[in-house]
């Protein structure tokens, strides 16, 4: 099942919270791991970030990414409002 997270970062960590973003679309870019759906947003207030994730196995791909896991390590402290995890239902969707 699909899955959003959203969290809020300090004005000062917003652009390294997008640097490690990117960085895992790196990884995913040359691992290209089967069966996963991966999207990231940030909202216009800058410093918010969503991220929609569907995995057609368990544990999630993303797990076994160095570049993911650099970007949880410390992301409590990045953040002014944690994550917030909710499963999603999708209804459509098109090219995702």
């Amino acid at each position: 099942m699909p899955t959003m997270i959203r969290y809020t970062v300090h004005a000062d960590q917003a652009a390294h919270n997008e640097e490690l973003v990117r960085a895992v679309y790196a990884e995913l870019a040359s691992t290209r791991p089967a069966g996963l759906r991966y999207a990231t947003f940030k909202l216009d207030d800058g410093q918010t970030f969503v991220h929609l994730a569907d995995a057609e196995q368990e544990p999630s791909p993303l797990l076994e990414l160095d570049a993911f896991r650099a970007f949880q390590a410390g992301l409590r402290e990045r953040c002014s409002a944690p994550p917030v995890r909710t499963a999603v239902d999708r209804i459509g969707a098109f090219g995702w």
